[in-house]
């Protein structure tokens, strides 16, 4: 089904032949499991844990939980003194018991008219060698998007070993700040990569992420490095298809034999045979780092059996696979793909999309942020071609919860005391993320986005993704960002950024037409005070905007904090020239 409606349509549902083949077919369905989740999570959860091996089962309540500050620490525990694996559930399972090692489990675009495809069969055993690596270690692991990378991920889980995933594109200092801040005692990477068609030594920046720890007293004591692009003529392990021509002889890669090993020579040598490590259900699985509001990460703590049963949970709710279904993602891992690129793909019109067949399509996503009717509309009828439902899903939370799910984050890694006090303290007896949501007259929620987005203008609480949305619906505009400013009487005032359609020339006419669309959507006292013309908008390399730069630009205050997740650094200058002086 599909819940969002622009003002003024009609809600949309899915086709029945879509609803027949649906996993819950209907949203009293729907209604009826999330009550059932509610009431009953032993219940609820109890039949997602029938799909999954445990080794040992668990021994008190299904889920305990304390969500009130002024009754003692924060906690959340799921299926405590169970015992499983994650990677055992996820390959030996299909593999040996379900006999589905000959089955794909990933099609691989290397570039633009070579796939490989990688087959279940193929089992990460070569992690039990290296030395020192034992269950709850941290392993670090800043790849490209390979399928190497996921490999990495499960011969972690399957010895307890505890992944961290550092987006390829981030700085050696940010790399090393993660390193760091977790202890991890491997680093794994790749030599290089192509972003479009810029070539990256990633080596390089990791070798200075390393140095970077060494200078502050931390030492990572290997550093497994895979062949991407200087290895040639021989196709990887667990792949159907022939080697993929992608050396570059021209790439030099450094190599220190003290601390560098090949991820190619470790596989060679390794048996086949590795015992999965049981994990205590509430054993850490992985850490991902994500923004803060004070511009320091957060180490996200998930946990082995919350994590598995939510996502399990999830992919069944949302999607109910055939055999020869594809999902297919263009997120990065450790990334999530926000609406920013919807409206991207708008900003060149329908016919870059329209020339590729869709026929295939069934299920369109959007996660990450909440994503404006209009773009919403166009991604359904445009790309779905009307026949495709929109899942807008989220991954933390939307709104307050007073009682914990399976996968809810445990901790801030390392950081009890911020991970209640970011999350806990704001309402005690509620998991608050920070995100907000209204309800209108039909019943239906829309996400309004950060509550600390809300601006307090004249005592009016507005919300700036709103705004962000009156001011797209204008037909010369791609991209709005909105941020306050102080104001004397106000004590918040409205300063938009505005990205325009090519060919669309800002002027005074113009600025004076967004001022009354904003007027004529939301009412007088969302009026914008000042209004920039940003050809480019700062955004992180998964495409998200940053708005607390934003509003630094507004302010016209030069300590921006960290950047270091920021993609394109030039932006920044360019609007602090541009930015405005007087209200307009």
């Amino acid at each position: 089904m599909i819940p969002d409606k622009a003002p003024g349509e009609d809600v949309l549902h899915a086709s029945g032949d879509f609803k027949k083949e649906a996993h819950i077919p209907s949203f009293e369905k729907y209604k009826e499991l999330y009550i059932k989740s509610v009431e009953s999570p032993e219940e609820f959860w109890g039949d997602v844990a029938k799909d999954f091996f445990w080794k040992t089962k668990y021994t008190g309540k299904f889920l305990d939980y304390n969500f009130d500050v002024t009754k003692g620490e924060i906690f959340v525990k799921c299926m405590e003194g169970a015992t499983t694996n994650i990677c055992y559930n996820v390959l030996d399972r299909n593999v040996h018991e379900r006999k589905l090692g000959d089955k794909v489990a990933f099609y691989w675009l290397v570039f633009e008219k070579h796939v490989e495809t990688w087959i279940f069969g193929h089992e990460p055993a070569w992690f039990r060698s290296l030395p020192g690596v034992k269950k709850g270690d941290r392993v670090s692991i800043y790849m490209p998007m390979v399928v190497e990378l996921v490999v990495a991920m499960l011969a972690c889980a399957r010895i307890g070993a505890v992944h961290s995933i550092v987006f390829a594109g981030f700085s050696a200092e940010s790399l090393c700040e993660r390193i760091m801040d977790s202890q991890c005692c491997i680093l794994i990477t790749a030599d290089g990569f192509y972003r479009g068609d810029k070539q990256i030594n990633l080596k390089l920046i990791a070798d200075e992420a390393l140095q970077k720890c060494r200078d502050k007293s931390f030492t990572v004591e290997k550093c497994i490095v895979l062949k991407h692009l200087t290895k040639e003529d021989e196709a990887p392990p667990g792949s159907l298809s022939p080697p993929a021509k992608r050396a570059c002889p021209d790439l030099q890669v450094p190599w220190n034999p003290e601390v560098d090993m090949c991820w190619h020579s470790l596989i060679g040598g390794e048996s086949e045979e590795c015992e999965p490590v049981w994990c205590d259900s509430e054993d850490p699985l992985f850490i991902l780092y994500t923004s803060g509001s004070t511009g320091k990460p957060k180490g996200v703590l998930h946990t082995v059996s919350g994590y598995m049963l939510y996502t399990a949970a999830t992919f069944k709710m949302v999607f109910d696979y055939h055999s020869d279904d594809v999902y297919w993602c263009t997120a990065d891992i450790g990334w999530i793909t926000a609406p920013t690129a919807i409206r991207l793909l708008m900003k060149y019109g329908s016919e870059p999309v329209q020339k590729y067949k869709r026929t295939s399509l069934k299920i369109l996503g959007t996660v990450g942020e909440p994503i404006n009717p209009e773009a919403w509309q166009w991604y359904y009828s445009v790309v779905g071609e009307k026949r495709c439902p929109v899942v807008d899903t989220f991954w933390q939370t939307e709104t307050v919860f007073k009682q914990p799910w399976p996968g809810v984050m445990r901790t801030v890694y390392g950081n009890h005391e911020r991970f209640e006090t970011t999350y806990f303290k704001k309402f005690p007896g509620f998991y608050v993320t920070g995100d907000g949501c209204r309800r209108d007259k039909d019943g239906y929620y829309w996400i309004t986005g950060r509550i600390d987005d809300m601006l307090n203008v004249s005592g009016h609480l507005l919300s700036t993704a709103e705004v962000e949305s009156a001011l797209v619906e204008h037909e010369a505009v791609a991209e709005a960002a909105v941020v306050g400013r102080p104001h004397p009487v106000k004590g918040e005032s409205l300063y938009c950024f505005v990205t325009l359609n090519d060919g669309i020339i800002y002027n005074q006419k113009l600025e004076s037409e967004l001022k009354k669309q904003v007027r004529e959507k939301i009412g007088a006292i969302a009026t914008p005070d000042y209004i920039q013309n940003a050809p480019s908008l700062p955004k992180t390399r998964s495409g998200k905007i940053m708005r607390r730069v934003l509003r630094k630009i507004a302010c016209n205050e030069r300590d921006l904090g960290d950047v270091s997740t920021l993609a394109d650094s030039s932006v920044i200058e360019q609007l602090f020239e541009s930015r405005c002086c007087t209200a307009v």
